[in-house]
């Protein structure tokens, strides 16, 4: 892999297991979009970033090395042989080699836990447009102005301060629905009650979970999300929808509750489990498998 920087970019040849598309668009995030010419844009820690890839090299545009290496490189997970890990999950079974192939270029995103806690909090019974939506409102009209990127303004997401000084009603003109007094909830007890979720990560997995749920708004599904996502809690195997279809398809000859198909995927997937979650959810929502 070679790096260098050039023109408020930097840029990035032969990098394995990398293809915007499948970060992108694999359910994990939520504020990355699609540009005309295919690169993609997004706002993370502050910063403005898009990525563009053209055959073997990948171009990390406004942005230099020294963030390349103290921000970007953390935040799409580059220390991690993702080769190694698909090649663990493609001797499990055919169904997985498959899933794993199609999706390869995924990885996960260590993201901003109070973000993303927010985020699927938002996302819970709600259509991604709309949860883009929503995340996009309360940033342009309660996050700091970060600046200009292709004619268009970004905005920082709003701090566990800025959040909690918001009435519920104002979070729900954003588009949060119901979700609004969760939102409200979450803000009291991140900055009024001194509840540091970036400490979480530091928990064993089923007591992060528990820390989790004791939220409002926050059921199994989108803990383990929150966790998966921005607490590097690779054991656990989130289910929706999807995962549900697919895991039927698949792997299961009844239909089961949400709770029995995550223990049955951490059983059958492990330490891995995450990272098989994100290759099917992907695979079963690209493709519509199990889809009636």
């Amino acid at each position: 892999m070679k790096i260098y920087e050039e023109k408020n970019r930097v840029v990035v040849e032969n990098m394995k297991d990398f293809e915007p598309k499948h970060i992108f668009e694999c359910g994990q995030c939520f504020r990355w979009n699609l540009e005309d010419d295919n690169s993609y844009t997004g706002v993370v820690f502050g910063k403005i970033l898009n990525i563009k890839k053209e055959d073997d090299i990948i171009y990390f545009n406004n942005t230099n090395l020294n963030e390349f290496h103290n921000i970007w490189y953390k935040y799409f997970d580059l220390e991690r042989d993702y080769t190694n890990i698909k090649n663990k999950l493609k001797k499990i079974d055919n169904y997985l080699e498959k899933a794993v192939e199609f999706g390869g270029g995924i990885r996960i995103l260590n993201q901003d836990e109070w973000e993303i806690l927010i985020s699927f909090i938002i996302s819970a019974n709600n259509r991604i447009p709309m949860i883009k939506k929503a995340i996009e409102n309360l940033s342009k009209n309660y996050g700091e102005y970060i600046g200009e990127f292709r004619d268009k303004k970004y905005y920082s997401f709003p701090s566990p301060k800025k959040m909690n000084s918001l009435s519920e009603d104002e979070i729900r003109k954003c588009g949060t629905g119901f979700r609004a007094k969760y939102i409200k909830d979450a803000s009291f007890i991140v900055y009024r009650q001194n509840c540091d979720i970036y400490k979480y990560k530091n928990l064993d997995t089923d007591m992060c979970r528990k820390e989790l749920l004791q939220f409002c708004g926050v059921g199994p599904k989108v803990a383990d999300c929150v966790m998966l996502f921005s607490m590097q809690k690779y054991d656990t195997f989130p289910v929706d929808v999807w995962v549900k279809r697919v895991m039927e398809e698949f792997y299961l000859e009844e239909s089961l509750s949400l709770n029995k198909i995550r223990n049955y995927g951490i059983s059958k997937f492990g330490k891995l489990s995450g990272f098989a979650q994100q290759y099917l959810f992907y695979y079963a929502r690209e493709l519509g498998i199990g889809k009636k």
